[in-house]
Formats: C-alpha cells, structure tokens, sequence
C-alpha cells in the first residue's frame, strides 16, 4: 500500500512542480510521477516531517522539471507544412 500511495502523491508533487516552472514542458505524464516520486525520495532522506517533506518535495520537483525540460527541450521539432 506504501508503494501506491508513493505513485499518488508523486503524480501531485509532479504535477505542482510542472505547474509552478514557467514555461512549455515536453514531457509526458509518466515522466512527470517519475520526477515527482524522486523528489519526495530527496526530500524524505532531508526531513522527516509529512507537511515539511510535501513543501521541499515541490520545490525539488520544479528543479528537476526545469533540469528535465533542458534535455528534452531539443527533441522536440515544429512539422511545417510539408
């Protein structure tokens, strides 16, 4: 149940951090609970506290959304009119 519940609140912790980093992010929703589950991995092994720990993963998270959206921001190409 701890693994669930682990998915759940790094979708949300992904999901905050894709919304508070300004900008287009070209990543998929697989990636975005990935980089939220390691963010909550972060902040779980700096503190203890749940609400604590909510707060610093968020903050992690949009590091990792803007370090992500770097690499694969020069993948992505525009079809023109072909």
């Amino acid at each position: 149940m701890h693994w669930i519940w682990l998915i759940i609140v790094g979708a949300v912790v992904g999901a905050l951090g894709r919304l508070f980093h300004p900008g287009v992010d070209p990543m998929g929703w697989v990636l975005t609970i990935l980089i939220g589950i390691a963010s909550l991995v972060v902040a779980g092994l700096i503190f203890s506290n749940g609400v604590l720990e909510f707060i610093v993963g968020i903050i992690v998270a949009v590091i990792l959304v803007a370090l992500v959206g770097r690499f694969y921001g020069g993948r992505r190409t525009l079809a023109r009119g072909v």
